[in-house]
C-alpha cells in the first residue's frame, strides 16, 4: 500500500516520529521478549506486520498502530507491571548469561508475569533495591539524567575514614579521565577495620561508587542500594520480589 505525502505543521511532525520504533524494539516494549529474543523469532520468519513477513529487525514501525503478528496471534500491548527487587549479591542484570551465572530472573517465580526488564543496573557483586517493568516509557524517565531520581547506597569499606578523608571523598576524583561525585558522603557507622558509608548519587554511571572510592585506595567489602527517590528497600527479603503499590509508584513520580 503506498501513501500519498502529507504536508505536516512543525507541530504536528514530532507526533509521526514519536511513534516509530524498531521492531526488535517494539516486541520489548509491548512487554512481549527482549530485543534479543525479539531477533529471534524475526530470524525465524515468525513476525508479520501488516501481512508480510518482517526480515529486518531494525524495519521501522509504529507498535500502537501497526498490526504486528507473531505465528499469526495479534501482538497486543501486556498489562504494565512495576516490580521491587531485592537483588542478591552474586546475580547479574541480565536476562540471559553466556557464562552461566544467576541472573535476577532467577527471583522472578510467578509464571504469569509478563516479559519485564532491569531499570538500570547493579552490577553483579552489588546488591540491593532494582526495579523491574515492562512499561519502558516509565523507566526512561526514571533513567533520564536530567530527572536526578536520587539512589541510596549503603557500602562497607575496608577501613574506617576520618572526617578529612570524608570531605576529599566528597569533593570527588577523576578515574579514566572521567570526574566522578557523589551527592552526598557521610559516615553510618564503624567498628573494627570497617566501616558503612551511606552515598547518594543523583547519576548513573559505570561502577560509580566503586571506581570513585577506588581512587582513594578503598576496598568496597559491600554495596546495598537501599532507596532510589523516595522508595526503599525496607524488610523486602533478599531474592523476593513484589509488586509496587499506587503510593509508592507515587512516590517515583514525585
Amino acid at each position: 500500500m503506498t501513501h500519498k505525502p502529507t504536508r505536516r505543521t512543525p507541530s504536528a511532525k514530532p507526533r509521526s516520529a514519536a511513534g516509530k520504533v524498531s521492531l526488535n524494539r517494539a516486541l520489548s516494549k509491548l512487554g512481549l521478549c527482549s530485543r534479543k529474543q525479539a531477533e529471534l523469532l524475526i530470524a525465524e520468519g515468525r513476525v508479520r506486520v501488516a501481512g508480510n513477513v518482517a526480515r529486518d529487525p531494525l524495519q521501522r514501525v509504529d507498535p500502537d498502530r501497526d498490526r504486528i503478528t507473531i505465528d499469526g496471534e495479534r501482538v497486543v500491548a501486556e498489562r504494565k507491571v512495576y516490580l521491587m527487587l531485592n537483588k542478591p549479591r552474586g546475580q547479574v542484570t541480565t536476562r540471559d548469561d553466556p557464562e552461566g551465572r544467576g541472573t535476577v530472573y532467577d527471583c522472578l517465580a510467578d509464571p504469569g508475569l509478563p516479559f519485564v526488564s532491569p531499570v538500570g543496573r547493579l552490577d553483579k557483586a552489588s546488591e540491593g533495591l532494582l526495579l523491574m517493568t515492562n512499561d519502558t516509557r516509565w523507566a526512561n524517565g526514571l533513567l533520564d539524567p536530567v530527572s536526578h531520581v536520587a539512589k541510596t547506597y549503603h557500602v562497607q569499606i575496608a577501613s574506617v575514614p576520618d572526617e578529612p578523608m570524608l570531605e576529599r571523598m566528597r569533593q570527588g576524583a577523576v578515574a579514566d579521565g572521567e570526574l566522578l561525585t557523589a551527592s552526598s558522603i557521610a559516615l553510618l557507622r564503624s567498628g573494627g577495620r570497617t566501616a558503612w558509608l551511606e552515598i547518594v548519587l543523583d547519576e548513573g554511571r559505570n561502577r560509580q561508587i566503586r571506581r570513585l572510592l577506588g581512587a582513594f585506595d578503598v576496598e568496597v567489602l559491600r554495596l546495598v542500594r537501599v532507596a532510589i527517590g523516595g522508595l526503599t528497600l525496607g524488610d523486602l527479603a533478599t531474592g523476593k520480589a513484589r509488586h509496587l503499590t499506587a503510593e509508592e509508584l507515587a512516590k517515583l513520580a514525585r
